[in-house]
């Protein structure tokens, strides 16, 4: 992926809003999705801050749900293409891995680590067996490619699926970067270009930023593993943090952003 497609800027927005992190929550989703509906104006932006599937077995059902939404809201306010955007999270990136098992040179390794990371209910919702993948990962590479190449299919088949994951950013930012959309996190002594897979896996001591990252002004993530929830300082911060611990709850939160970083709105599902 060249370092145009990796990033995507977000041109002349009324407002942004963006989505934490899903983990395939459909029946969360849907007051979320509803409140999009009754408050989306022309000129807005919408992205997802990646971890939309993983941990529930409704992978394909919250892919087939967001895209639905990104139809309806492009007819609805002629939106272009480049005006709802996808990133990558630490779902997504697992489940990339698993699609080209094949060419891992320790693939029982990483089916172990993906499933224990949720990657496995991903797998269910397609109507794979998990345990077909298990086995499978210690005969050797033309027995993988044949199972990986079933499950590219089956995503194929199904309408916008493979365009999604194909199409997923690293990062965004506002027109003028003053705020920047990640799924995890930054490491803010690099550049953009050079942040490799901190985007998704995040960086050490990265909830603690208290100063601009360049130009950002303010940083906006879709997840976070430590248990302590601070949205309620988000304001007054440079993160700002669209995830509730523990995961279990199913809340979802999302938030609404000028262009240059203020927090208009900040919501959560049902």
């Amino acid at each position: 992926m060249t370092e145009k497609n990796k990033f995507h800027e977000l041109k002349k927005p009324n407002k942004i809003w963006a989505i934490g992190s899903l983990h395939s929550s459909v029946e969360s989703f849907q007051s979320i999705k509803n409140y999009i509906y009754s408050n989306f104006s022309n000129g807005d932006k919408l992205i997802f801050l990646g971890n939309v599937i993983g941990f529930r077995d409704k992978s394909k059902e919250i892919i087939s749900e967001v895209l639905r939404l990104r139809f309806n809201l492009m007819a609805k306010f002629k939106l272009n293409n480049d005006d709802i955007v996808f990133l990558r999270g630490a779902q997504e990136e697992m489940f990339s891995k698993l699609l080209q098992l094949q060419i891992a040179p320790n693939p029982i390794e990483i089916i172990d680590w993906i499933f224990s990371h949720g990657v496995d209910q991903t797998i269910k919702s397609y109507g794979f067996d998990p345990n077909e993948f298990k086995s499978v990962a210690s005969q050797g590479t033309i027995q993988i490619n044949k199972l990986t190449s079933k499950l590219n299919h089956q995503i194929s088949i199904i309408s916008g699926h493979k365009e999604y994951f194909s199409n997923l950013k690293h990062a965004a930012y506002s027109e003028g970067k003053e705020v920047l959309f990640v799924n995890r996190g930054v490491d803010i002594s690099r550049p953009l270009s050079a942040q490799y897979d901190c985007f998704w896996w995040g960086y050490q001591n990265f909830s603690l930023i208290n100063k601009p990252y360049y130009t950002f002004k303010r940083i906006v993530r879709g997840y976070q593993s430590n248990p302590h929830n601070d949205i309620e300082n988000s304001k007054s911060r440079i993160l700002c943090t669209l995830f509730r611990q523990p995961l279990e709850n199913n809340k979802i939160l999302a938030g609404i952003f000028s262009k240059n970083g203020e927090i208009l709105e900040l919501f959560e599902s049902n």
